[in-house]
C-alpha cells in the first residue's frame, strides 16, 4: 500500500470526536471513549499492513487533564491503561507512552512505565501514546535537559554557539525515531493541537470529517491516497 517512491514511515493521529459520537447516540462520554479505545485496537493493523513503522496516537493532552470533569478525566485514563494492556498482550508492538506521566497520579504513571518495560523488547511496530502530553511542554523538557547536561559538564557557556536542531531533537520524547510524514486528524477539527509541534513542521496534514469511533478501513485507505498524491516540499 505503501510507495517506494514516498514511504510513510510514521503516521501520527489526533483522536478526535469521542465525547461528541457518544453525545449523537444518546451515551455517556465514558462509552465514547470505551468505543474511541475499540477503534484504536482496529486501527493499529491498517497502519501495520501499510507498512508503518512508527505510530503515535494522541490520547489525552495536557489541557485535557485541566479541562475534563474529574470522573471523566478519570475514566479516560482507565480506559487508556486497560487499552495499553490489551495490546501489550499481543506482543505486536513496543508500547511507549509519553508526556509528563507524573502529573496522571501514582498508579496510572506506575501502570504506563509497567507497560513500556514489558513490551520493551519487541522488535514490531512502535506506538507512542501521548498522555498528559503537551508539544510545547516536549520542548521546554528537551531545552531543560541540554541546559541541564551541558551544566554538568562545564560546557554551558559555549552552548549558544554550538546549539543546533539536532541538539534539541535529540531530546525530545520521540529522539530516535523519524518525523510524522502524515497527521491525520478526525471529527472535522482543522488544527493539530499541540502534538508534535517540533516534528511536524513538514508532515503532510490530513483532516476527516468523521468522529474517531466512526473512522472506517475505507476513510484510511483515502487518506493514504491523498499522501501518496502529494508532492512533499519539505518547506520549498
Amino acid at each position: 500500500m505503501t510507495s517506494p517512491a514516498r514511504p510513510l514511515r510514521h503516521l501520527a493521529a489526533v483522536l478526535d470526536g469521542n465525547r461528541r459520537w457518544a453525545a449523537e447516540h444518546g451515551l455517556s462520554p465514558e462509552d465514547g471513549y470505551r468505543a474511541g479505545a475499540d477503534k484504536v485496537v482496529e486501527f493499529l493493523p491498517w497502519c501495520t499492513d501499510a507498512g508503518v513503522e512508527v505510530i503515535t496516537l494522541m490520547a489525552a493532552s495536557a489541557d485535557n487533564l485541566v479541562h475534563r470533569d474529574p470522573p471523566v478525566l478519570g475514566g479516560v485514563l482507565d480506559t487508556v491503561v486497560t487499552t495499553l494492556g490489551k495490546l501489550a498482550a499481543t506482543g505486536h508492538y513496543r508500547l511507549r507512552p509519553m508526556g509528563r506521566l507524573s502529573r496522571l497520579g501514582p498508579d496510572i504513571e506506575h501502570a504506563l512505565h509497567e507497560v513500556r518495560e514489558r513490551t520493551a523488547q519487541v522488535t514490531g511496530t512502535t506506538v507512542n501514546i501521548a498522555i498528559g502530553y503537551g508539544g510545547r511542554e516536549e520542548i521546554t523538557d528537551a531545552v531543560r535537559s541540554l541546559l541541564t547536561t551541558h551544566q554538568a559538564h562545564g560546557t554551558l557557556h559555549s552552548l549558544a554557539r554550538t546549539l543546533t536542531p539536532q541538539d534539541i531533537a535529540a531530546r525530545l520524547y520521540t529522539a530516535g525515531q523519524p518525523d510524522p510524514d502524515l497527521v491525520i486528524r478526525t471529527s472535522g477539527e482543522q488544527r493539530l493541537s499541540t502534538l508534535m509541534p517540533w516534528q511536524s513542521v513538514y508532515s503532510e496534514l490530513c483532516f476527516l470529517p468523521v468522529h474517531w469511533p466512526d473512522l472506517t478501513h475505507h476513510d484510511f485507505r483515502n487518506a493514504l491516497t491523498a499522501y501518496h498524491h502529494r508532492h512533499r516540499r519539505f518547506g520549498a
